[in-house]
C-alpha cells in the first residue's frame, strides 16, 4: 500500500472531506493513520441511571426528547435531552453542539461519558461524549477518541476508520530495526485496540519509530555538517591570555571549560555547529567575546545576530567594551542605524571586523569580505531559512563555524535527541558576586499589607522594580490587570516615582525610548507584559512581581525573575496569585529551586517536550506519540540508529523513512 498516497483514494474521504483533513495538516494516507486517538475511553462496565452519582460516569442508554434552543447570552446555544435506561432516566446538555440533535437514531443505545453535576438547581449529565454502543469493541470495552478537526468530529474519524479496516494488513513496515509486521499491528490496534494492554504496547512501538526517525535526522545533519570545510582558526595562546587578564572580572570554571571546546572546535577543518547553554546570567556574552577575539585575530570577521534592537544594542555595548581595547572594530546594524550604505560598505570591505545586529543582517545587499564565525543569541527565536541566509553570507566557499547560544536550559533528553547534529557546552554556574534571588509567593489580598511596603524599601533605596502582567488591555471577560490599568494605580500607591508601562505592540523607538530611561534610571518602576523576559539586563533592578503567576510556565517563570539578581544587591520576586486556592506545583517548585537546569527537568515531566520545544526554536517538534522522558526508548533508538549508519547504502534503501525525517533535519539543524 502507498502511504504517501494522497487522503482521497480512501473509502468516503471525498472532496469536502478532504479539504477539511488538508487544512489540518492530514494530506497523505500515512497521515490519516498516524492521527492516533488522543485517549480511550473505557466503557466495560457501565453505571446504571439509578445508580449514578456527582462526579465523571459512564451510562449506556438511549436518547429522547433532544431540542436545541438559545440562550439568553449571544452566541450560546443549549441542547438538551432525556437519557433512560431500564433503571431510571436523567437530563442531558450540551452547549453550542447543535450537531446533537443529528447525531442520535432512534431505539439505538449510546455510551455517554461526562461530568454529572448540578446546574441550575438540578443534576444533569453536562456536556458527555457519546459514542454508539455497536462501534465499541465488545471484547474490550474501549472506544478510541479523537480530537475534532473543525467539521469533522471524533465519530467522524472511527466511521472513516472503520471504511479503510482492511488496509492496515497491507501497510509496509517502515524500520529496518524491527521484526516484520511490526508497524502494521501498532497502528491497527492503536485504533482498534482489544485491551488497553495491547494499546500502549502499539504506541510504544510508534513512540520508538518516531524517536529513531527524529534521531536518524540528527545524525544525519552531523554528518553533513562534517563534509563542509571551514576557514580554520588558529589557537593563539599568549593573545587569548592577555584578553583574559584584562578582563573586569573572573571567568567561572565553566566559563573556561565551554571556551576552550569553542576554541578547539574552531582549528578544525569541519566547521563548528555548537550550542552555548547558558542559564539567566551565566555569562555567555563573554564567552562568545573570546571566541569573536579568536576569529578576528585570524583576520576574519564575526556577525552576531540578535532577536531584538533591545538585545543588539546591549550585546553592542558590552562587546565593544571587551574588544575595543584590542583594536577590534565593533558595529551595530539595526532598523534603526543611520548611514546604513557606509556601514555596509565597510563591512564587504572587511573594515568592520564584528558586526552585531538585528534582521538587518539578513538583507541581500549586506555583505562579508571573510565571515569566519556566526554567532545567534537566543537562536529559538530565528527560523531555518533566517539561519541558513546568515550562514551563505560569506562570499568564500568556506562555511562559517557557528556558536548558537540559549539562556533556556534545556533537559538532558532534549540534548540528546534534539541537539544530536550538535556539541553543547552548558555554562551552570554563577560569576562570583552574584546575589541569590528570593522567590515568595503571595495572594493578590496580601500586595497591600505585605508586598507594598517592601516595594516602598526598594524604592527608598535607589532601586527599581519591574511589575509583570499578562495583558494589555482589560477584558471585562476576565479578571485579568492589564498593564495600563495597574500601571495607574500604582502610580497612586507611589506618586512621588515615575512609573511607565512597556509592552509589544508599541512601537519600536517607543519600546527603546522607554527600555533606556528604566536602565538609565529614570524610571523607578515598569510594569510590562513579557517582553521583558530575554535580554533585557538592568542591574539596579532588584525586584520582580508576576501577576496572576499561575497563567505562565515554569520555563518563563523562570526566565522573567532572571531580570533581576543581575548586580551586587539580593534581589527578590513576588509571584502573585489569585483566590485562595493553594499554589501550584509549578509555583512550589520555582520558589524553591533558582536553578533553571533542574527547573527545566521537572518543566519537562510536567508539561512534555512540546511547550519546552516551543521555547526553543521556530517550528513544531510535532512528537505526536513519544515523549522525551521516556529515557530508556531513548537509549533504544540511539543504538539501533548507530547500528543502521554503520552502512550508509541501508539509508537509500528506505524511501519513505527518508522522507519522513526530511522535516526533523530541517527542524534540527542549525546551518
Amino acid at each position: 500500500m502507498d502511504l504517501m498516497a494522497d487522503i482521497e483514494i480512501l473509502k468516503g474521504v471525498g472532496p469536502k472531506t478532504a479539504e477539511v483533513l488538508k487544512k489540518y495538516g492530514i494530506r497523505t494516507v500515512r497521515d490519516f493513520f498516524y492521527n492516533l486517538p488522543r485517549d480511550y475511553e473505557n466503557y466495560e462496565q457501565p453505571t446504571s441511571i439509578a445508580e449514578i452519582r456527582p462526579g465523571k460516569v459512564v451510562i449506556k442508554g438511549k436518547i429522547d426528547s433532544l431540542a436545541t434552543r438559545r440562550a439568553r447570552r449571544r452566541n450560546l446555544s443549549v441542547t438538551e435531552g432525556i437519557i433512560k435506561d431500564d433503571s431510571g432516566s436523567i437530563k442531558v446538555v450540551w452547549f453550542n453542539q447543535g450537531y446533537r440533535v443529528r447525531q442520535f437514531e432512534a431505539g439505538k443505545e449510546y455510551y455517554f461519558s461526562g461530568n454529572f453535576e448540578l446546574r441550575n438547581g438540578r443534576y444533569s449529565l453536562v456536556t458527555p461524549s457519546a459514542v454508539l454502543a455497536s462501534d465499541v469493541n465488545p471484547l474490550s470495552g474501549l472506544n478510541p477518541v479523537y480530537v475534532a478537526h473543525g467539521t469533522l468530529k471524533s465519530h467522524d474519524f472511527k466511521r472513516l476508520l472503520h471504511n479503510s479496516r482492511d488496509k492496515f494488513a497491507t501497510i509496509p513496515d517502515l524500520l529496518p530495526t524491527v521484526k516484520s509486521g511490526t508497524r502494521k499491528d501498532a497502528l491497527f490496534f492503536a485504533h482498534f485496540p482489544n485491551s488497553l494492554q495491547s494499546a500502549e504496547k502499539a504506541r510504544d512501538y510508534l513512540a520508538y519509530e518516531e524517536l529513531f526517525e527524529l534521531i536518524l535526522a540528527a545524525k544525519l545533519n552531523r554528518q553533513e555538517n562534517n563534509k563542509l570545510k571551514a576557514i580554520q582558526i588558529p589557537f593563539q595562546n599568549e593573545a587569548v591570555k592577555k584578553f583574559v587578564k584584562g578582563l573586569p572580572f573572573q571567568l567561572t570554571v565553566a566559563q573556561r571549560r565551554a571556551a576552550w571546546e569553542i576554541i578547539q572546535d574552531m582549528e578544525k577543518k569541519a566547521p563548528m555547529n555548537r550550542l552555548l547553554q547558558g542559564d539567566v546570567g551565566s555569562g555567555k556574552t563573554v564567552v562568545a567575546a573570546m571566541a569573536a577575539f579568536e576569529t578576528v585575530l585570524a583576520g576574519v570577521q564575526v556577525a552576531l545576530l540578535a532577536p531584538t534592537a533591545i538585545l543588539a544594542n546591549q550585546h553592542y555595548e558590552n562587546l565593544k567594551k571587551l574588544l575595543e581595547p584590542f583594536k577590534i572594530t565593533v558595529a551595530l546594524l539595526t532598523g534603526a542605524t543611520k548611514n546604513k550604505k557606509n556601514l555596509k560598505d565597510n563591512i564587504k570591505n572587511g573594515q568592520i571586523n564584528f558586526v552585531i545586529g538585528t534582521h538587518a543582517l539578513l538583507t541581500d545587499d549586506t555583505e562579508f569580505k571573510r565571515l569566519g564565525l556566526v554567532i545567534i543569541d537566543e537562536q529559538h527565536r530565528f527560523g531555518v531559512e533566517q539561519r541558513q541566509k546568515l550562514m551563505l553570507k560569506s562570499p568564500n566557499k568556506l562555511a562559517p563555524h557557528l556558536l548558537a547560544m540559549t539562556a533556556t536550559p534545556i533537559p538532558r533528553s532534549l540534548q540528546l535527541t534534539l541537539f544530536g547534529d550538535l556539541d553543547v557546552s552548558i555554562l551552570n554556574e554563577l560569576p562570583k558576586g552574584r546575589q541569590p534571588i528570593t522567590t515568595k509567593i503571595i495572594t493578590e489580598i496580601e500586595t497591600r499589607a505585605e508586598l507594598y511596603p517592601k516595594m516602598e524599601q526598594v524604592l527608598r533605596a535607589g532601586q527599581q522594580i519591574y511589575w509583570v502582567c499578562k495583558a494589555i488591555n482589560d477584558d471585562p471577560r476576565t479578571e485579568t490587570t492589564s498593564v495600563k490599568v495597574r500601571c495607574e494605580k500604582l502610580k497612586k500607591i507611589f506618586p512621588k516615582m515615575r512609573i511607565e508601562f512597556l509592552h509589544g505592540r508599541m512601537k519600536p523607538a517607543e519600546k527603546d525610548t522607554i527600555m533606556e530611561a528604566f536602565s538609565s534610571g529614570e524610571i523607578q518602576i515598569l510594569v510590562s507584559t513579557t517582553v521583558i523576559e530575554v535580554g533585557v539586563d538592568v542591574p539596579n533592578a532588584t525586584m520582580m512581581v508576576i501577576e496572576d503567576a499561575e497563567e505562565y510556565g515554569l520555563a518563563q517563570l523562570h526566565q522573567l525573575r532572571g531580570r533581576v539578581g543581575r548586580g551586587l544587591v539580593a534581589s527578590s520576586c513576588y509571584l502573585m496569585t489569585k483566590g485562595e486556592m493553594a499554589p501550584s506545583r509549578r509555583l512550589k517548585e520555582l520558589k524553591k529551586s533558582t536553578d533553571g537546569f533542574y527547573l527545566a527537568e521537572v518543566d519537562l515531566r510536567m508539561r512534555g517536550p512540546g511547550e519546552i520545544y516551543g521555547a526553543l526554536q521556530h517550528g513544531a517538534l510535532d512528537l505526536r506519540i513519544a515523549s522525551l522522558t521516556n529515557t530508556k526508548l531513548i537509549h533504544r533508538a540511539q543504538i539501533d540508529v548507530d547500528k543502521f549508519l554503520q552502512n550508509p547504502e541501508n539509508i537509500l534503501k528506505y524511501k519513505e523513512l527518508m522522507q519522513g525525517i526530511t522535516k526533523y533535519q530541517q527542524i534540527t539543524t542549525l546551518n
